[in-house]
């Protein structure tokens, strides 16, 4: 039995059924099956259908399903409702993207060997999909997994975060109840993480989605079956670059969003923050300020900003950290007191050593770190020093300094006065070095998950 529970007061939501192998074994004969049967494909106004119908059910259960993201992921409820309102476009998203989902044709007749013949290509759906989720965004992430899924036409299989089941399994039963067979999208919910690896590496399974850790992520990647495809998401140490022309006034609300939605648990929350020399003492009492005025506390309140860490260990791990770096140096600017078995108060460091774990890891909780630099070159530097990379941001009125850090920052996404954490669900978003492979985004992913058939026809 897996015991659900609220990730702010730990008291308990639900009890499920776990799945052992056997379940597994019956999960993957039946998508299996399922993508063998080509006439039993559905064709693509068939899916488009059951995507719309799907996001219809979702609107009728918004703000059910926002509640529950509060309480299980402990994300504040209005951004829990910001969520659900993505979820559904996101399943649109899917569906809208059908109609422009195409091959190309392959021009022959540019040597004398390729005359008189024609080609082109079809997409097809690559096979059966593995999909293991993460807590932190439990309902959105399990769209940007199943829908491509859905909308290409591929068997799926998504396994939830043990902390946040309950949105998937609700997910996967509207997915149901919008008119897609069981074998076409099922929830697999295990009761060890050795069945887990078991689903995404079976050499049944074509393609891993797969969002968590590192350590995990590319464990999995390596233990592929041949000729299967993933895509990883990690996360990172996102950097933020103030510059001297930064307009103080505009910058800090995003910036503090940037660090502190969902208690920092999102894989591209901003954590290092570098501030030029010039304005770093306006900025920290700024900083300070709004920091020391977010609201703490229950996530299903509507006015609470900052929410729970998932788990108590999570809560003990990021105090340790930020002990440690007071210990070795940091100036503690606000917070860092514990307030519950899961919540800690918002937190900002000044000048934390190069070696802190609060400088070289990601710390997926409610604290950012502030460095001091004079010369820009070398902020882009400090910025770039880290084994992972995704996002980062560049705050500047001087477009010359904008764009010249966004051209040296090492990221798959620069934003100028934007936070790190920005992101639509339609863009593409994707880790470099340690924090991911492939590309994430939904017109991305349903790319992925197909591959081009070219088809030759040579005219008598």
């Amino acid at each position: 039995m897996l015991n659900v529970v609220q990730a702010f007061d730990r008291a308990s939501i639900a009890e499920l059924e776990t799945e052992d192998a056997a379940a597994l074994e019956r999960k993957l004969q039946a998508a299996d099956r399922v993508f063998r049967d080509r006439d039993g494909w559905l064709k693509p106004h068939q899916r488009i259908a059951i995507l719309r119908r799907l996001a219809a059910l979702m609107e009728d259960r918004r703000d059910h399903l926002a509640l529950q993201i509060a309480r299980e992921g402990g994300k504040p409820l209005p951004d829990a409702i910001v969520e659900t309102t993505r979820a559904i476009d996101g399943v649109h998203n899917a569906a809208d993207e059908l109609r422009n989902f195409a091959g190309r044709e392959i021009p022959m007749g540019l040597s004398a060997a390729a005359e008189n013949r024609w080609a082109f290509t079809t997409k097809e759906p690559i096979g059966i999909v593995a999909a293991i989720s993460a807590f932190n965004h439990p309902l959105n992430l399990i769209v940007h997994q199943v829908a491509p899924a859905i909308a290409v036409g591929c068997p799926v299989i998504v396994k939830p975060a043990g902390t946040t089941p309950l949105s998937c399994l609700e997910f996967v039963a509207l997915v149901h109840k919008a008119g897609l067979p069981e074998p076409w999208c099922q929830s697999f919910l295990p009761d060890g993480n050795e069945l887990a690896e078991k689903l995404a590496t079976d050499k049944r399974v074509a393609f891993l989605s797969f969002i968590g850790s590192a350590r995990v992520g590319w464990s999995l990647h390596a233990k592929l079956a041949h000729g299967a495809r993933s895509v990883l998401e990690h996360g990172g140490a996102a950097p933020a670059i103030v510059d001297r022309s930064a307009d103080l006034d505009r910058i800090i609300e995003p910036i503090v969003k940037g660090g502190y939605y969902h208690a920092g648990q999102v894989c591209v929350s901003t954590q290092r923050i570098y501030v030029h020399n010039a304005i770093a003492d306006d900025f920290m009492h700024r900083l300070v300020a709004r920091v020391e005025r977010l609201r703490t506390g229950d996530p299903t309140l509507k006015d609470t900003e900052v929410g729970p860490l998932i788990l108590p260990r999570e809560a003990d791990r990021v105090a340790e950290w930020i002990d440690e770096a007071t210990k070795r140096g940091a100036t503690l600017a606000t917070g860092g007191r514990r307030l519950s078995e899961t919540t800690l108060q918002p937190t900002v460091l000044l000048d934390p050593g190069t070696d802190a774990r609060v400088t070289t890891q990601e710390i997926f909780g409610p604290v950012v770190a502030v460095y001091r630099y004079d010369d820009l070159d070398d902020a882009i530097a400090r910025a770039n020093a880290l084994p992972t990379a995704f996002q980062a941001s560049i705050f500047a009125q001087d477009i010359d300094i904008a764009l010249r850090a966004a051209n040296r920052l090492d990221a798959s996404a620069v934003m100028i006065n934007d936070p790190t954490a920005f992101r639509t669900d339609w863009m593409p978003f994707a880790g470099r070095r340690e924090s991911g492979y492939g590309t994430g985004g939904i017109p991305y992913t349903m790319r992925d998950m197909t591959q081009e058939k070219m088809i030759l026809m040579r005219r008598n």
